[in-house]
């Protein structure tokens, strides 16, 4: 029996749920950490022997590709990650598909965590800095790893989920 609440399955109220609580982790280890480097001048931290706080403030994309490319560059980072969350949120709550119904929610958190950010600081903060043989992995953030998160969720369902339960 179909009802006009079919959109808004249990599924679906879960991953609203885990918005919600990603981009408020998101948001909160960002001040968290943000305080705690500015109470050591900003220097690295060394936590172990593989991994640092720091902060790399990105006012560009994914590595920081379009960095200072003025005013109108930093409106468009603001603009277009937006439309893709609102796109992103209209799939999720059209599918029935729970793996990629979780798949989008931690690629929207990610999305919405950075946005935040970008909005209210003006650039996002990154400050995970893993390390192995002199090898750094980029800085990044809880939204970035949710965002990393969701995309081996959804490839996993594209190419492994021959079941594609639904919700």
């Amino acid at each position: 029996m179909a009802t006009d609440r079919q959109w808004l399955s249990r599924p679906h109220l879960v991953a609203l749920a885990t918005i919600v609580c990603l981009v408020a982790l998101d948001m909160v280890t960002k001040d968290w950490v943000i305080n705690l480097l500015a109470q050591n001048a900003f220097r690295p931290i060394e936590v172990t022997s593989f991994f640092n706080l720091v902060m790399v403030w990105n006012t560009g994309v994914s590595f920081g590709m379009f960095a200072g490319d003025g005013n109108s560059a930093h409106w468009l980072l603001v603009l277009l990650p937006g439309l893709v969350a609102l796109g992103m949120a209209i799939w999720m709550f059209q599918s029935k598909q729970v793996l990629e119904i979780f798949g989008l929610a931690f690629v929207i958190s990610g999305a919405l965590g950075n946005l935040a950010d970008r909005i209210g600081r003006g650039a996002v903060a990154d400050f995970f800095d893993f390390h192995v043989a002199g090898w750094h992995f980029w800085a990044f953030n809880v939204a970035d790893a949710a965002i990393s998160i969701g995309v081996a969720i959804l490839l996993y369902d594209a190419f492994f989920n021959a079941s594609k339960s639904d919700a």
